[in-house]
């Protein structure tokens, strides 16, 4: 009889007569299987969450190195759009009119409005409104005239080497 038949041949309901190797095997085999199952409840089991923790954290430090790996490989470009907005925010704030230039401003402005045919009923400034970096001083103007006098007139004022600006305009 060879090896397979006589673990054919053995009575699971009576290992009492089992040959001393197979009963030797069959409690290490069950010695083995209980020290793995106590192994993965006791200890890999209770370990999981951390597991998760650590994989979270993992793919939350992935995702950050990403974002930065892009930033810093455009940083040159950034860098040299940052130059450009400086240089842009520059110009813009030299066209804004300082203290000392407001009254001119106000006569190119009256003098537009004259130039363009227009007749000027109103030429009141009103208080100043300070902003974050600049003030906004606000004028109300009654003008009279034609639409392509006024077309003209708002022309004028967008070719002012200051930044000006239009708002609440009534057309009657």
């Amino acid at each position: 009889m060879n090896l397979i038949d006589e673990l054919r041949a053995l009575d699971p309901r009576d290992p009492g007569r089992w040959p001393l190797p197979v009963r030797a095997g069959a409690v290490a085999a069950a010695f083995l299987a209980l020290t793995l199952l106590g192994g993965y409840f006791l200890v890999w089991n209770e370990q999981r969450p951390e597991l998760q923790r650590h994989q979270d954290e993992e793919q939350h430090l992935r995702q950050e190195f990403r974002t930065k790996h892009a930033k810093a490989v455009n940083l040159e470009v950034y860098k040299q759009q940052l130059k450009d907005i400086e240089r842009s925010f520059g110009a813009l704030l030299r066209q804004l009119p300082g203290k000392t230039e407001v009254p001119n401003l106000l006569v190119d402005i009256s003098q537009t409005g004259l130039a363009a045919g227009l007749e000027e009923k109103l030429f009141q400034p009103q208080p100043e409104q300070k902003k974050d970096f600049y003030a906004e001083l606000p004028i109300k103007i009654r003008l009279s005239g034609s639409y392509h006098q006024l077309g003209e007139f708002v022309s004028g004022i967008a070719a002012l080497p200051r930044i000006v600006t239009l708002h609440d305009i009534d057309i009657k």
